[in-house]
């Protein structure tokens, strides 16, 4: 930072009336200011000193003491034991050249004056620069040095001003920088703050610093500089390790919606629910692009992947739904064919006046329906509606006519109930001949009633059945016993039983005769069973005549 003193171009005279305006604006300036500053009563040519390290056209900061914005407070971190300042010797007023006094339009007015400044948002009660101005001095040419830990080198001067004052001057330009330091070492410890943005603002303070003409613990700032820029390196790697774990997590998130959809693409086709299953696939296409425009974003061959593996399972899935669809269409078109098919028969068939036949052939037709398989919903209801048009027409006629018939069928009920009554009069049946000669009688009476009403019909139809089946019951036992060769085997039967009888009463008569107690028994026991047998034969055979 080693300055070397400058002949700035000599400036226009300018009017007395406005130098002498400029000159009371900054009496007023530095009254405010808690080390007055000695201002000149009017400029002359004779008194121009060499200004360096000053802007061409200072703003009124520069010449007095008042803080530039941003203000700051006192500098805390500047050596607890500075180095005494030197003592300068009180400098006789100095006319200040004209390039050093500011522009009428950077010099505020009276009216602008009489406005309160806006308040700062952290003021300090005072400025002491003194702190930071021990590290520099003055040398009886006026010009400024400061120290550091490498040696003292020239920072410039300040004409026209004293000691004290020069050095005030540049060590409130130091710790304006210090402050900027700690306010960036503020703003890396807030976690919403990106490394980035205070590595931008550490290279331009860094800059700034390098290019700076002041006065303070230079070594302290570029030590605070240091410490900053291993704090962004810190930094730096914590949101490296949380942009990984981001970008992990974003990942798991990402193969969650491709695993979902793969899923879906995977099912057999057999249980798709195309319907719910292609509503979701587009939920989860909305679910990437949701995520691709909020999560943290994928490297780019994760992502490439990934997508590679999601778009592969929709265009699966929308192939299979294609060829679904497709396979559907041709069915439902065969279907919607067959069903025309039917449905023409069913209308031709619907003016028909043979009841049972057509009421058969209406049958045949809904197992045909049901075979043809289905249509399109909308083809499907068409169809269907005609189908049943035609056949409720038909069986409607069908009612009409049956209820015609059920009306005149009531009087033949009548009729064949008195039969009824006269056959069951027949049993139980005494006089074989008889009850068959009524019964045919009652039989054709029967038929020549005509029909009766269907609800009726299985009732009285049972009925006069029982009658006649007891009627041929009675015919058959007759039949039976009167058979001559039934007859002949019924006796025969019995002659055999009666030898055998005699054969065992003699074997009974000797055993009883030898006195052997078990053929005694034993030939009891076979005669015995041999009566009982003779008697069921007598039985029988007297049944048949015998």
């Amino acid at each position: 930072m080693t300055d070397t003193t400058k002949q700035p171009e000599q400036p226009q005279q300018d009017d007395p009336a406005e130098v002498a305006q400029q000159v009371e604006a900054q009496q007023v300036q530095t009254e405010t200011h808690t080390e007055p500053q000695q201002v000149p009563d009017a400029p002359t040519e004779a008194h121009q000193a060499e200004v360096t390290d000053i802007p061409a056209e200072p703003q009124p900061a520069d010449v007095t003491d008042a803080p530039a914005e941003p203000q700051h407070g006192e500098v805390t971190d500047a050596p607890s034991e500075p180095t005494a300042q030197p003592q300068a010797e009180p400098a006789s007023p100095a006319v200040p050249k004209p390039s050093g006094i500011p522009k009428p339009s950077a010099i505020p007015t009276p009216a602008a004056m009489a406005r309160p400044a806006p308040r700062p948002a952290a003021p300090a009660p005072t400025e002491d620069h003194s702190a930071s101005a021990a590290f520099g001095r003055v040398d009886e040419n006026g010009v400024v040095h400061v120290r550091t830990k490498e040696g003292e080198h020239e920072v410039g001067s300040y004409p026209g001003a004293s000691p004290e004052e020069a050095l005030t001057y540049f060590a409130r330009k130091y710790d304006e920088l210090y402050a900027n330091a700690v306010l960036l070492e503020q703003r890396l410890a807030q976690p919403e703050v990106p490394s980035k943005d205070v590595a931008d603002a550490l290279k331009k303070l860094a800059e700034q610093v390098d290019d700076a003409a002041v006065v303070g613990d230079l070594d302290a700032l570029r030590a605070k500089l240091d410490e900053i820029q291993s704090g962004i390196a810190q930094k730096r790697n914590v949101e490296q390790e949380a942009r990984a774990a981001a970008k992990a997590q974003a990942k798991v998130e990402r193969e969650a919606i491709v695993e979902q959809a793969e899923a879906i693409a995977e099912q057999p086709e057999n249980k798709i629910q195309w319907k719910q299953s292609g509503a979701r696939m587009r939920e989860l296409l909305d679910e990437w692009k949701q995520h691709q425009r909020s999560a943290t974003r994928l490297d780019r061959d994760t992502e490439a992947a990934l997508w590679q593996r999601f778009s592969g399972a929709r265009n699966r899935f929308d192939k299979a739904r294609r060829a679904h669809f497709a396979t559907l269409d041709a069915t439902h078109a065969e279907a919607k064919a067959s069903k025309e098919r039917l449905v023409a028969e069913a209308e031709r068939l619907s003016t028909s006046t043979d009841w049972s036949a057509t009421a058969g052939a209406y049958k045949r037709l809904m197992d045909d329906w049901r075979r043809a398989g289905r249509a399109s919903r909308s083809d499907d209801d068409q169809l269907w509606a005609r189908f049943k048009a035609a056949q409720d027409a038909f069986f409607a006629a069908k009612d009409q006519v049956v209820a015609a018939e059920e009306e005149q069928f009531r009087g033949n009920l009548g009729v064949k109930e008195e039969l009824l009554k006269e056959a069951e009069a027949l049993l139980p049946v005494t006089d074989l001949e008889q009850a068959k000669s009524s019964l045919r009688s009652i039989q054709d009476r029967w038929d020549a009633a005509g029909k009766v009403p269907r609800a009726d019909m299985e009732r009285i139809e049972k009925s006069l059945r029982r009658v006649e089946q007891a009627v041929r019951d009675a015919d058959e036992k007759r039949w039976k016993s009167s058979n001559p060769e039934v007859a002949a085997r019924a006796q025969g039967m019995v002659d055999q039983l009666e030898r055998a009888v005699a054969d065992l009463e003699a074997d009974l008569a000797k055993a009883e005769s030898s006195g052997n107690e078990s053929k005694i028994r034993k030939a009891r026991e076979a005669l015995d069973a041999r009566r009982a047998w003779l008697e069921q034969a007598k039985t029988a055979a007297s049944e048949f005549g015998g």
